[in-house]
């Protein structure tokens, strides 16, 4: 009798042994786009530099440029503007820009560039959270010449969900103050 129900109770646990069912988590957009491919641009205003082919841009007045990712439904707006003594206002006004965005942003990490050779100086900016703007940057060749970029996606900041293209268009961005060439 013993064996019997040690036998039955052994029999019930082994059956009643599985895989417990947890529920499966929120699914996430697996965003992936194709590798970049660069071609130079060129303009009629003091610069030139590589830029994505899956990018169209619209040419604006004063040598300012539109840089829209239509897919992932985003654009870069890049100012130009001449040196005229006026270089110490050009870069205040480029890092109030960038300041800017401290109240939305997590935090503001600063990337410098020089380029001694191609005479290209600047400061690359990214911004963390749900910021208007997740990267910016400036570039100048310090006594004609200065740039501006700012990256904005057509939909309400959510860090979360455009990192995937904010990452791709934030490599696009380093490749064009990697590529500027000063006229």
């Amino acid at each position: 009798m013993k064996s019997s129900i040690f036998f039955t109770l052994l029999c019930l646990s082994l059956l009643s042994c599985g895989d417990e069912k947890i529920p499966k988590p929120a699914g996430q957009l697996s965003l992936e786009y194709p590798p970049a491919k660069y071609m130079r641009y060129s303009n009629s205003c003091g610069f030139d530099f590589d830029k994505n082919e899956l990018a169209e841009i619209k040419a604006t007045s004063d040598c300012g440029l539109e840089i829209h990712y239509p897919k992932m439904k985003a654009t870069v707006y890049l100012t130009y503007k001449s040196v005229h003594g006026n270089l110490n206002t050009l870069l205040t006004d480029a890092q109030k820009l960038t300041y800017e965005h401290a109240i939305k942003a997590n935090d503001i990490a600063e990337q410098p560039y020089v380029n001694t050779e191609r005479k290209v100086y600047g400061m690359f900016y990214q911004v963390g959270g749900n910021a208007a703007t997740n990267a910016q940057f400036y570039a100048t060749d310090s006594t004609k010449n200065f740039i501006t970029a700012s990256m904005y996606f057509y939909s309400k900041p959510n860090f979360d969900s455009i990192l995937p293209a904010a990452d791709y268009i934030k490599n696009d961005m380093k490749q064009i103050i990697e590529s500027i060439k000063w006229k």
